[in-house]
């Protein structure tokens, strides 16, 4: 379970790198892959103190959510489908009008569509799908072995 929740986290990190560090800016997917890799952390957490199959198998379906996210993206970057049509906004309450216009002139337009990098012909997203999916599996085999061990305890 901690090998997996450990690798969520070194995706985060790699992504917050590469956000603060690389300034390369998230899109609005981007954000979304995020969330996931958050709950499937915060699973391995509660694994330091109960081992517990359900604990197992949320982190399991937080990975594939994630994994899911991943591939959807790389979905909407090759034009295969379309993406969402709507931005996040930084917020706009008690900005002038000219100020307002100003917010908008400046902020970069991130878009879900373009590939912003890659590496052997894959994208973050494609990235982010294929190793979401395999922590998808430790967390599935973490919930096998963490069944089997209440097994064998309670016989």
């Amino acid at each position: 379970m901690l090998l997996a929740a450990a690798g969520s986290a070194a995706l985060m990190l790699g992504a917050l790198g590469f956000q603060y560090l690389g300034d390369l800016a998230p899109c609005k997917l981007c954000y979304w892959q995020r969330y996931p890799h958050v709950a499937a952390i915060g699973a391995g957490a509660v694994a330091l103190v109960a081992p517990l199959v359900l604990v197992a198998l949320f982190g399991a379906l937080a990975a594939a959510t994630t994994a899911g996210i991943g591939v959807y993206h790389v979905g909407v970057e090759q034009r295969w489908w379309e993406g969402p049509n709507t931005c996040t906004s930084s917020g706009t309450a008690g900005l002038s009008p000219s100020e307002l216009l100003d917010q908008i002139l400046a902020a970069p337009v991130i878009r879900c569509d373009e590939i912003a990098w890659d590496f052997m012909g894959l994208s973050m997203a494609g990235w982010n799908a294929l190793i979401s999916a395999a922590l998808a599996a430790l967390w599935l085999l973490a919930a096998w072995k963490a069944a089997q061990a209440s097994s064998s305890a309670s016989q």
